[in-house]
């Protein structure tokens, strides 16, 4: 698969949204068969009914506390762009709209679980009740969001992670059916039907969505986040405006700026390191405007759809007897749109705005650099 390019982002704060968003869901699902397990009252000698509601109890605080630091996360570490208005209002982001809006709604439940169990006493049993029960909402909304929404769906340890969860809820499901069988026979039945046919449309889903190729751009992921979403002869009108056109520079060598070059070249992908890193490089020819050689090194753990979320980087600047003429690391990573600054032996900086288009069937790559004194 053809890389391509992903956005700069913070790595704790990248494992630590993630890794809060899969604990959440294994908190989740404890708490749901706990409460499923209160609901059938079982109770033993060494496990009293008491210490289930209790860890049902301490388990669900201690998942909400994870929900809001998982959904602080995303919107803090701006790899996507989510604000804080996308985490309570569904279907209003431009990042996957559907599936993180499916997050939302699960969020907005927590929030009005935690809210009408501060105030109770107020409220009255009754209410509380009926809002503690749409809390249940909450588990599939968040099984699904993880897979659409999440970048780590194909991950051998989230996939078990999440099939563990199905399972447990499944069995416990199972059980709540069992006991006090046939009493209410029609609600029975349905819950039944529901725990099979529910994880077998999940399968399905995967099998053609979040599991398949291609799922990050189908989701809903802005194109400015995936370089390459459109084929190297075709340009977005942002990237268009973005190319500087005016400015001139001298037919060769680096000597004066501005300058504005076109860009060819391929773009390649390493094996993964023994730390799972990969370095995508963009290996670029100038011409039109300065003639040289650019390249481009990103290194950093691999997303879907073959991109690299960047923790190191590497540019040079150069000609061909030279190429590292001017050295220096990329600013800013948008996608395409790379923002770089490189200097030579004397100290002299170079700010550079670079436009790329990866067409992702060959591995070529087009677009426009444009560079500044900084």
């Amino acid at each position: 698969m053809t890389p391509v390019v992903a956005a700069s982002s913070s790595t704790f704060l990248w494992y630590l949204a993630r890794g809060s968003g899969v604990t959440a869901l294994v908190l989740l699902t404890v708490s749901m068969v706990l409460g499923i397990v209160t609901t059938v009252r079982w109770s033993s000698e060494r496990w009293p009914r008491f210490v289930t509601q209790a860890v049902h109890r301490n388990v669900s605080l201690l998942a909400i506390a994870v929900i809001v630091v998982h959904v602080a996360t995303i919107v803090v570490d701006g790899f996507a762009p989510i604000g804080w208005k996308d985490a309570v209002i569904p279907f209003t982001s431009g990042y996957r709209s559907l599936w993180l809006g499916f997050g939302a709604i699960a969020f907005d439940l927590v929030l009005a679980l935690t809210l009408t169990s501060l105030v109770r006493h107020r409220i009255g049993a009754r209410t509380w009740r009926v809002v503690h029960w749409l809390s249940y909402l909450c588990w599939p909304l968040v099984v699904v969001h993880g897979f659409g929404a999440g970048s780590d769906s194909k991950l051998s340890f989230v996939l078990v992670a999440n099939a563990a969860c199905v399972i447990a809820v499944v069995l416990a499901v199972w059980w709540r059916v069992a006991v006090g069988w046939p009493d209410h026979l029609g609600e029975r039945l349905a819950g039944l039907a529901a725990s099979v046919v529910a994880p077998v449309l999940l399968v399905v889903w995967l099998g053609g969505g979040p599991l398949a190729a291609g799922w990050a751009r189908k989701a809903g992921t802005p194109a400015r986040l995936l370089a390459g979403a459109a084929p190297a002869a075709a340009s977005s009108p942002a990237s268009a405006a973005a190319a500087p056109t005016t400015t001139t520079a001298p037919a060769s060598g680096f000597a004066h700026v501005p300058f504005t070059a076109r860009l060819s070249g391929r773009v390649s992908q390493s094996a993964p390191s023994a730390g799972g890193r990969v370095t995508v490089r963009l290996s670029t020819t100038l011409s039109s405007g300065a003639d040289g050689l650019l390249t481009v090194d990103i290194t950093g753990r691999p997303v879907e759809d073959g991109g690299v979320l960047m923790e190191t980087s590497r540019v040079t600047l150069g000609t061909t007897g030279r190429p590292a003429l001017f050295d220096g690391s990329v600013t800013e990573l948008r996608g395409g749109d790379i923002g770089a600054l490189v200097r030579d032996g004397s100290g002299s900086a170079v700010r550079l705005a670079i436009v790329v288009h990866i067409d992702q069937s060959t591995g070529s790559l087009s677009g426009t650099v444009h560079g500044d004194a900084a």
